[in-house]
């Protein structure tokens, strides 16, 4: 059993509160409020795990830590607002490396204007950290099961740079193209949250973002839907200078690596130029990718050049495998 068989087995049958309008089975359980929709997520940070004081710092730690929270609220269309921290922090730990975990958290919050409104603070044998985080819908929610047939499929930036950028850490005898560049999109990757919440006036989108690879994310569209995602191999976008490692590596990072923090999405076609006009307003590398079909129902086929269909396994990384 990995992790997602886990959640399906925990998951409630029927929920006790009317105002919920989505529980477990996107990147974030949305319910209603007075003043709108709220969205609230949680992620945890394990040392050894997540994580490791070998290749980040205590800053960089803390930072990831909220990115990986603000790119839930993202892939949601959400506006974030607050969050909450509860660390459970090594007696061997250095109280100044602890505070530096949250000084790395409030360099990402007050880029994005939210507020650490409490938390819990325990002492363990390892590092943990679980960040809540809520937020509020900016018009439309993004949910995963909205893609439909006919619909471009599209990603912002490029893939498979964080698992380089840990593959260079671990590695660092060598010295390599753009070493720096890589490191940093591993230690401090950059949320999509502006991008996603200027797509505020398209009524219809589907995103996910990538956390665990293209190939995980793109099949949790899929199910979600019940359509087929069908992705051109030379369209999705690398940095040039991942052509540096070998074959093999490139493909694994690219499709299976996860932690770009990236957005894969589908958009009807009438909103495509659109979507391309506020992604070159706010700065975004954005690509189109792919599309959808009815055909083949919760399964990603990837084209090579040859045009031969790949199925492309749902094979991100998943814990309790």
């Amino acid at each position: 059993m990995d992790e997602f068989d886990f959640i399906k087995k925990i998951k409630q049958k029927y929920y006790y509160q009317s105002n919920l309008e989505k529980g477990i089975g996107d990147d974030a359980a949305v319910f209603n409020h007075s003043n709108g929709s709220l969205v609230t997520a949680v992620d945890m940070f394990v040392e050894d795990v997540h994580f490791s004081q070998q290749t980040m710092s205590p800053w960089d730690i803390g930072y990831k830590s909220l990115a990986a929270n603000l790119s839930d609220m993202a892939a949601m269309g959400a506006i974030p607002k607050y969050y909450l921290v509860a660390i459970s922090i090594p007696k061997l730990l250095p109280k100044t490396k602890a505070k530096e975990i949250f000084y790395g958290m409030k360099s990402l919050a007050n880029k994005y204007k939210i507020d650490l409104i409490g938390g819990d603070t325990v002492s363990g044998e390892q590092l943990t950290i679980s960040i809540t985080i809520i937020g509020q819908i900016n018009k439309h929610v993004r949910y995963r099961h909205l893609a439909k047939e006919n619909d471009i499929v599209f990603v912002t930036g490029t893939l498979g740079d964080s698992v380089a950028g840990l593959y260079i850490l671990k590695n660092s005898h060598t010295e390599y193209i753009e070493q720096a560049y890589f490191i940093k999109r591993h230690q401090q990757p950059m949320p999509r949250v502006n991008f996603a919440n200027a797509l505020s006036e398209i009524p219809r989108i589907a995103l996910n973002d990538i956390s665990d690879g293209i190939a995980n994310e793109a099949t949790e569209i899929a199910e979600a839907s019940n359509v087929s995602l069908h992705l051109k191999a030379k369209n999705i976008p690398i940095r040039k200078s991942l052509l540096q490692f070998k074959d093999e590596q490139r493909f694994k990072w690219t499709y299976f690596g996860g932690e770009d923090f990236e957005l894969l999405g589908t958009v009807s076609r009438d909103n495509w130029q659109k979507i391309q006009k506020i992604a070159g307003r706010t700065n975004t590398q954005i690509t189109e990718v792919g599309t959808v079909s009815n055909k083949n129902p919760g399964k990603v086929f990837l084209y090579n050049e040859e045009k031969l269909p790949i199925l492309l396994e749902k094979d991100g990384y998943t814990h309790l495998q």
